[in-house]
């Protein structure tokens, strides 16, 4: 698949990574591996309304076969007034990604392993979206990440920012085969949206069996 530019509308467009971004990443949330080039990732520019609800820019990296989505999924949340913090790359906070769900901050790239084990994160193949991380917890056993969010550990609380199944983010997300770490039965990672390569298959497999059925 070729890795081009790409404008869906004024504020949202995606091209190759840019060498000054290349340069930012690189040692941070790029190192040199075999499992992803930065030729396999897109540049997003994405606009969202943040919690003051005033217009803002942010960027975004994700693998280039789900660019045009995610700017779709992002532009869906623009057109319904979805707020969103901030779209920051990792980058800003050393890849750290405790301290970019501290602050509340929406990512997707970063080349690191799941917390806790030595299996890569669908964010380091650039295949997952975290979404209001500090309102939306990632809890496994007694730990819960980012530390400062035990507020919002309660799902059944009634809070604004929640991603639960009548959440907009979640119908925008799963209508395009995403997946939900809400749904997982061991942990739970309500931030957490992800496509892995299967999903895309499954999805055109199930474009296709509706084609034939209508």
């Amino acid at each position: 698949m070729k890795n081009e530019v790409f404008i869906l509308r004024e504020g949202f467009s995606a091209c190759p990574v840019p060498d000054d971004v290349r340069d930012r990443i690189s040692g941070i949330t790029y190192r040199e591996n075999s499992e992803i080039q930065l030729d396999d990732l897109s540049y997003l520019n994405i606009r969202y309304l943040d919690f003051s609800h005033n217009i803002a820019d942010g960027e975004m990296i994700v693998h280039k076969s789900l660019a045009k989505e995610v700017l779709e999924i992002f532009e869906t949340l623009f057109e319904a007034e979805y707020e969103i913090e901030k779209v920051h790359l990792c980058d800003e906070y050393d890849g750290d990604d405790e301290l970019s769900m501290a602050d509340n901050n929406s990512s997707a790239f970063n080349f690191r392993n799941v917390a806790g084990t030595q299996e890569l994160s669908m964010h380091a193949l650039g295949r997952a979206i975290d979404i209001n991380p500090l309102y939306n917890p990632y809890i496994v056993g007694e730990k819960i990440s980012p530390s400062n969010s035990l507020e919002y550990v309660d799902r059944g609380a009634e809070f604004p920012h929640k991603i639960d199944h009548h959440d907009l983010a979640f119908k925008v997300f799963t209508c395009k085969g995403w997946l939900w770490g809400g749904d997982w039965t061991n942990s739970k990672d309500y931030q957490h949206f992800y496509k892995p390569k299967e999903s895309i298959v499954k999805t055109a497999v199930d474009k296709i069996k509706k084609l034939v059925a209508d």
